[in-house]
């Protein structure tokens, strides 16, 4: 009863000293001049005794931010010292540490590194200002964990020595706190939160203990915080009621300023009474994170697995049994387990083999790409460039350059100095010779070192000799004996072809084929048309020693001056175009009016959104989107789809959903009506995790737009197009695999909304990026978004029409035929494989090949006389008539295998819901 009285009074005692505020707002006064190992103030006496054997583990945490200057930093410093003055530090009384934080947490000093007050007092003033952010969340998790460790220091809590923290900040956290500090003062530390300036007053109340009036407080200036000294030494120097008072706390006493609180063991939590532990059922209250099963052990929980599953090394999943243990697998190299057996995996530079065990080698030379100038050396998962001997490696690690061995080493060489593959050696010019030492050079005489045999003079030249013959006289065919001229040799006769020497003049003569002209010299050709292979398509008409080509009636010349085509085939044929023909050489093409494509016939026209596109929607579905916003996404594709006609044969879409990893909700096949690809949009899942768009990103490129999911050949030039929907920073790279998807013909639009990042969304977005990339600041403008993206998928349709113009050689496709007056040119690829061809589909000719003969014309000659063919199953008519009957076949065949897919196709629809 005694001891309980004598607590009583001292509690007392302790709340009438913390009762004056006016401590806050009066400052202390301080003397100016200080001692070289004392620090003079006129309540020095008191703060010495008043903490006199108090057991406490003090830590301090100092905001070192930029935003605090030199002078303010030190106002920090000076403040701490003033601190230590009242505590009684000592290993079994007041421990200390301090902490300060910028981006990072720096440990100045930890509660076991002093033993004396002096020696904490030395290193708060060798402290160094940071300078940088103001991670304050950060700072209390590290006093939290380590700080307060055992290890570092901390005596255990069931001594009961008082835990605190004194926090000093200027500025506004760039990180959360109230979690932090939270689970800090639940462990039973006393929180000190002390703001400077303009600071968030809310922020501070995050931080400190409660009651907040007694632990929060809010200064105007660094010069101010003195004033809290003699406050602090009230708080901090109370009495422990944990050893004067009969708590009844179960496990743990907990002292704070004039009072305790209760603590539980791990594993236990307070129960109502605030004295009492209970067990805590931490799978019930916590995110245990088990995947099959979780069961309570004393203070923690442990993860359990269902028969036939084992748990995984990291405690919470579950792995199936190990078939590549259990199995003779046969893998060469690496069995791996999968969800109800295994598959074989090859290391770093091997590829599997067909038969899905053994390894090959990866051979990457054997590319075409790997661009090597010289050689090509495989590496384990690359390759290199080497280079010829005599050569060395560019910087571009691809081409080869010789090595300049003559600039390198400066011979001397009088004329000219030649590389080799290892060296090099000096060479002279034509009509020169090497000198014995290897660099000046002298000249030839080839005429006075051999026997020239010249009958009349020798003549030196670069590396031999030429015979010559006097004036009068002419070198024979064996170039060493002379003689005397003829008339065609005495002048310049002026003949083209030949001369021919009489007694006493010349005379030119031709060669067979050709006339001597009037001037008696020059000869041109008898006949040129009929003497060379002209290839005039109509007409060929001799013109002086040349020919020219020209066209019959209704016919102009082409470019190449030898074939033939009509002046306008539009006029002058039943095109069939719906809207526009446009002239094309010798034929034409169709073409649409705006807003229109070009139908499959490649003549009539639809409107751009019933085109073929092969379209797949890239959905961000991270938690930094919200349910609610999800729904609001789903409805803007939707409103896509709505817009397009979408069947096999038009538009196909597919969709895939990403966070952390990427589902494929559906396939450009899995849907051919507008109906149930909405209804499967609508029962689309939110997957609410992360956002790794570059994943999304990859698995889009590398099978959405397959023909295996869907997608048609590239041959059949439908447009591919990815619209990509995010909400926020990526946390993995997307240039790459957008690079690769806009390098291989996916048109890209990126469709960003609130935290997007802009670099991220111009590095998905096609070129120009003014037309494929869209921004909101809100879910609210989606709409205006979806409007924007159906014109620019209708542009990109009408772009890709006019891409697949029909070329010019589509016109004889038509059924069309010549009439008697009209010539007929047939492609020589055509007659080459034709009686083979009509023998091997006689059956498309018997019943149409008697019907009609037709005559052919094809003028070579100047007269352009008619010749009469007989019939037979290569002529153009009849080639005409087998390509119609064969393409009708064909269009038959096409029309049934489409009837066959859309059954196929809804057969797999109602197999998927049901």
């Amino acid at each position: 009863m005694e001891k309980m009285l004598v607590g009583c009074f001292l509690l007392i005692l302790g709340q009438i000293l913390l009762l004056p505020t006016e401590a806050r707002d009066r400052p202390p006064s301080r003397s100016v001049s200080r001692g070289r190992h004392s620090r003079t103030h006129p309540q020095t006496a008191l703060l010495e005794s008043s903490c006199e054997n108090k057991r406490a583990d003090v830590v301090f945490i100092i905001d070192s931010s930029r935003s605090v200057n030199t002078h303010d930093y030190a106002k920090v410093k000076e403040f701490i010292v003033d601190i230590l003055q009242f505590l009684d530090i000592g290993p079994d009384v007041t421990r200390v540490g301090l902490l300060q934080y910028g981006s990072t947490v720096k440990n100045e000093f930890s509660l076991k590194t002093f033993k004396r007050k002096s020696e904490v007092e030395r290193a708060v003033k060798r402290m160094r200002h940071l300078s940088t952010g103001t991670m304050t969340g950060l700072a209390i998790q590290y006093a939290l964990n380590i700080a307060f460790s055992e290890a570092e220091g901390a005596r255990p809590l069931r001594e009961n020595v008082p835990r605190v923290i004194m926090i000093v900040t200027d500025g506004r956290p760039q990180d959360s706190v109230a979690e932090v500090a939270a689970k800090a003062r639940d462990t039973g530390i006393l929180i000190f939160a002390i703001g400077v300036g303009q600071v968030d007053f809310n922020t501070l109340k995050a931080i400190g203990s409660e009651p907040h009036e007694d632990h929060v407080f809010l200064v105007a200036n660094f010069s101010q915080m003195e004033s809290l000294t003699s406050v602090f030494q009230n708080k901090l120097c109370t009495v422990h009621m944990c050893s004067i008072l009969e708590h009844n706390c179960a496990h743990f006493c907990i002292n704070t300023p004039g009072s305790y609180v209760c603590r539980c063991k791990q594993g236990y939590i307070l129960s109502s009474d605030q004295k009492t532990c209970r067990i805590q059922d931490l799978c019930a209250v916590e995110d245990h994170g088990c995947e099959q099963l979780c069961v309570n052990v004393l203070g923690s929980f442990v993860c359990q697995c269902y028969s036939g599953y084992t748990l995984a090394e990291d405690g919470r999943r579950c792995v199936a049994v190990d078939y590549c243990a259990s199995e003779n697998h046969g893998c060469e190299h690496e069995c791996v387990n999968a969800d109800s057996s295994y598959f074989c995996r090859c290391p770093k530079g091997f590829a599997l083999n067909p038969d899905k065990k053994t390894c090959t080698k990866i051979d990457h030379c054997a590319s075409r790409n790997h661009g090597c100038q010289h050689e090509c050396v495989n590496t384990d998962d690359s390759y290199s460039c080497r280079c010829l001997k005599g050569f060395m490696l560019n910087p571009d690690k691809r081409s080869c350059r010789r090595i300049n061995y003559c600039a390198l080493n400066k011979p001397g060489c009088e004329h000219e100095c030649v590389n080799t593959e290892e060296g090099h050696y000096c060479r002279c010019r034509r009509g020169y010779t090497l000198d014995p030492n290897g660099r000046t050079c002298s000249r030839v005489d080839h005429c006075a070192e051999q026997d020239h045999g010249c009958e009349q003079l020798c003549l030196n030249t670069g590396e031999s000799f030429v015979c010559q013959c006097s004036e009068g006289f002419l070198i024979n065919e064996d170039l060493k004996t002379c003689s005397k001229l003829d008339s065609c040799a005495l002048g310049d006769h002026g003949c083209e072809h030949s001369c021919v020497s009489s007694e006493d003049s010349f005379v030119c003569q031709c060669f067979e084929g050709y006339i001597l002209r009037e001037d008696g010299k020059t000869c041109r050709r008898e006949d040129v048309c009929q003497a060379v292979d002209h290839g005039c398509e109509h007409i060929c008409v001799n013109s002086d020693d040349s020919y020219i080509c020209k066209c019959l009636e209704g016919f102009r010349l082409a470019e190449d001056g030898k074939r033939c085509r009509r002046k306008d085939v539009c006029k002058s044929t039943h095109h069939g175009c719906e809207h526009i023909c446009v002239n094309r050489g010798s034929s034409y093409i169709c073409k649409c009016s705006e807003g229109f494509i070009l139908a499959e016939d490649g003549r009539r026209c639809k409107r751009c959104t019933e085109g073929p596109i092969d379209l797949v929607f890239v959905i961000d579905g991270s938690k930094s989107l919200g349910e609610e916003n999800f729904e609001i996404v789903k409805q803007f594709v939707t409103g896509i789809i709505d817009s397009l006609a979408i069947s096999p044969k038009a538009a196909r879409v597919g969709l895939l959903q990403y966070s952390t990893q990427v589902r494929t909700e559906f396939t450009l096949r899995n849907f051919g009506s507008a109906k149930d690809m909405n209804k499967a949009v609508a029962h689309m899942k939110y997957m609410g995790k992360g956002s790794m768009t570059g994943l999304a990103l990859k698995h889009m490129f590398e099978r959405s737009f397959t023909q295996v999911e869907g997608a048609r050949p590239l041959s059949a030039r439908v447009p591919r197009v990815a619209i990509v929907f995010t909400d926020g920073r990526a946390q993995d790279d997307v240039s790459e695999w957008a690079s690769k998807a806009k390098a291989n013909g996916i048109t890209m639009y990126a469709v960003g909304v609130g935290k997007a990042i802009e670099e991220e969304l111009q590095e998905i977005a096609s070129e120009p990026t003014d037309k494929h990339l869209f921004y909101a600041e809100d879910f609210s403008t989606m709409g205006e978004i979806n409007e924007k993206l159906k014109k620019g998928i209708c542009e990109a349709l009408e772009d890709s029409d006019g891409s697949q113009d029909s070329p010019a050689g589509e016109l004889p496709k038509r059924v069309h035929q010549p009439t008697e007056s009209e010539p007929v040119t047939i492609n020589i690829q055509d007659l080459l494989s034709c009686s083979n061809f009509a023998v091997q589909h006689k059956y498309l000719f018997e019943d149409n090949l008697s019907r009609s003969t037709q005559k052919l014309f094809h003028s070579t000659k100047s007269s352009g006389s008619p010749l009469e063919e007989k019939p037979d199953q290569c002529k153009c008519e009849n080639l005409m008539m087998f390509q119609n009957l064969a393409n009708e076949e064909v269009r038959k065949l096409t029309q049934r295998l489409e009837e066959m897919t859309q059954r196929m196709e809804a057969l797999e629809n109602r197999l998927r819901y049901r």
